[in-house]
C-alpha cells in the first residue's frame, strides 16, 4: 500500500480529498501546515483555529493519523520576504506559486514528505504519462483549474503529487461534502494571500516598506494629474484605488527611480495592451517537449490565473523565451508569470518570470 500525506486546510476541497482517498482503499496521514505567521509586534495574524478544528474533525471521521506542522519560519524566510522585495523592486510578485513550489513541496517534502510515496492536495489539477514521464496537467474544471499556480514546481515534486479531485467539477466536490455531512461543505473559498490574514495587503506593504508620494501621469500628453503614495502600492492594469476623477484609468507602466506612475483613461486605452511576453527564467517542469527548441512552437499561455486560455507562439533567444501572442493582452505585468501549455490547453509545460525590458 502506497504511503500517503494528504495537506488539509480545513477548507471543502482538501476535505473532500480524504474522502476520495478512502474511498480509492488509501490510509493518508493528514497534516495541516501553519504558515500564518506574526512578526514580533505580533502583527500578522492568520487565524487558523476553525480550519485545525475543521481537520482535525475530518481525520477523526475517516480515522487518519493527524499532525500539525510548522513552517512560520520557512514561509517568512521564502515566500514573505520574497513578495516584500519584489513589490519594492516595482514588480508583481505570485506568492501562492511560491508558496507551492518552496513551502508545501519544498520544505514539507523535506521534513516530512520525503517519508510518503505522494503528497494529496485539494488543488484543482491532474498529472497525464506521456511517453513513461509524469506531466502536470489540467483540470476537468476549467474555471477552477489551478495549474497555474503550480507551474514553477519541478520534476520530482510533480511525479509525487496527486489531485484526487482533479476530475471532478467544483459543483461535484461540494456535492461530496454535502453527502459526507462534512463540516467545510458550505464552507466559501478562501481568498487573497493566506500569510495576511484579515490584514490588508496595502497595510502590510506600508508595514514594510512605508509611504512616498509620488505623482499620477497621464501617459499619452505627459500630464500630471494626482498623487500616490508609492509606486509599491500599484500593480500594471490596476484600476481601482487611484482616486482619478473622469475614469476609468488603468496603470500602465511605472517609473521606479522617479516614483512614478503611469496611467492611460478609458475602458479600452490602446497602452493596456501588448501581444510580446518575455520570460526570463523559464523552467519545464518535465521536461522540453520539443527536444532541442529550435523556430516556433505554437502553444496556449496564461498570464495571471483566468479560466482562458490565449493561443501564441514560443520562441527561444538566448535565455530568454518569448511569447508572441495571437491577440492583444491586457495588463502584462513583470515579476507576475507566464505559464505555458500545449495547443489543447491541456498539458503544463513550465513557465517563466515575466520580465521588463525597461528595468
Amino acid at each position: 500500500m502506497k504511503k500517503i500525506a494528504a495537506l488539509v486546510s480545513g477548507g471543502v476541497d482538501s476535505s473532500v480529498v480524504v474522502h476520495q482517498l478512502k474511498e480509492m482503499g488509501y490510509d493518508p496521514d493528514i497534516f495541516y501546515i501553519r504558515i500564518g505567521m506574526e512578526d514580533k509586534d505580533g502583527y500578522i495574524d492568520c487565524p487558523s483555529e476553525e480550519d485545525i478544528e475543521i481537520t482535525s474533525y475530518i481525520a477523526r471521521k475517516y480515522g487518519c493519523r493527524f499532525e500539525i506542522v510548522s513552517l512560520h519560519n520557512e514561509y517568512w524566510e521564502n515566500v514573505v520576504s520574497y513578495t516584500i522585495n519584489a513589490v519594492k523592486r516595482g514588480l508583481t510578485p505570485n506568492p501562492d506559486m511560491m508558496c507551492n513550489k518552496l513551502i508545501k513541496f519544498g520544505c514539507f517534502e523535506e521534513k516530512w514528505g520525503k517519508e510518503y510515496d505522494y503528497i494529496a492536495t485539494g488543488h484543482y489539477a491532474t498529472t497525464s504519462v506521456i511517453d513513461g514521464k509524469i506531466f502536470l496537467s489540467t483540470a476537468k474544471d476549467h474555471v477552477k483549474d489551478q495549474t497555474y499556480f503550480l507551474a514553477q514546481v519541478d520534476y520530482m515534486q510533480a511525479s509525487k503529487l496527486m489531485f484526487p479531485i482533479g476530475n471532478l467539477l467544483k459543483s461535484e466536490v461540494r456535492a461530496i461534502a454535502a453527502q459526507q455531512a462534512l463540516p467545510s461543505a458550505q464552507r466559501k473559498d478562501s481568498q487573497g494571500i493566506c500569510f495576511l490574514g484579515k490584514i490588508n495587503y496595502n497595510d502590510f506593504i506600508r508595514r514594510y516598506l512605508g509611504e512616498r508620494e509620488g505623482k499620477i501621469v497621464e501617459l499619452e500628453t505627459g500630464k500630471a494629474i494626482g498623487r500616490h503614495k508609492g509606486y509599491w502600492f500599484h500593480t500594471i492594469g490596476q484600476r481601482k484605488g487611484l482616486y482619478l476623477s473622469g475614469g476609468p484609468w488603468f496603470v500602465v507602466k511605472k517609473d521606479i527611480k522617479r516614483n512614478i506612475v503611469y496611467v492611460s483613461n478609458g475602458y479600452d486605452p490602446e497602452t493596456q495592451y501588448g501581444k510580446v511576453i518575455n520570460l526570463h527564467g523559464f523552467n519545464f517542469i518535465t521536461l522540453d517537449p520539443w527536444g532541442s527548441f529550435e523556430g516556433e512552437k505554437e502553444i496556449t499561455f496564461k498570464i495571471r490565473h483566468t479560466p482562458e486560455f490565449t493561443t501564441g507562439k514560443l520562441v527561444k533567444l538566448g535565455e530568454v523565451y518569448r511569447v508572441y501572442s495571437d491577440e492583444k493582452i491586457q495588463g502584462i505585468a513583470a515579476g507576475q508569470f507566464g505559464v505555458i501549455y500545449d495547443k489543447e490547453c491541456r498539458v503544463c509545460y513550465g513557465s517563466g518570470m515575466i520580465a521588463d525590458e525597461e528595468m
